[in-house]
């Protein structure tokens, strides 16, 4: 993942993405990450990640898709820090793709991209 500020990267981060493979996201339920144009919309530090940091997810696209084929886009996708309790793991967490469809960092990375990612910043999400 990159963080841009004035079109440059600033920063660089590894992640962990969803179990659900490179495929992008269909419907709720699939494990993928979804691919597209959203924002940070919201701000969680209560959440049961270190801080959570919502992606607008589903767009009006994502949610035409989903009604084509009958299914719902679901909705709870996320850049976060590990399971609360689950600190410890570090960068290991990254040994294979786990998140139900977020995108995971280690607790430090959140800790960062938190202050430095105000709600309403653009997000894409690519392969």
């Amino acid at each position: 993942m990159e963080l841009l500020a004035g079109g440059k990267v600033i920063r660089v981060y590894k992640v962990a993405l969803g179990r659900g493979g490179l495929a992008a996201k269909e419907r709720e339920g699939d494990g993928r990450t979804p691919e597209g144009r959203y924002i940070i919309d919201e701000k969680n530090a209560a959440s049961h990640y270190h801080k959570a940091m919502h992606i607008s997810y589903p767009n009006a696209e994502d949610r035409r898709r989903a009604e084509k084929m009958g299914v719902s886009p679901g909705g709870a996708i996320m850049i976060h820090g590990l399971p609360n309790g689950m600190g410890w793991l570090g960068a290991s967490h990254r040994v294979y793709d786990w998140t139900l469809g977020c995108v995971a960092v280690t607790d430090d990375e959140i800790d960062e991209i938190w202050n430095l990612v105000p709600v309403g910043t653009p997000v894409e999400i690519r392969p």
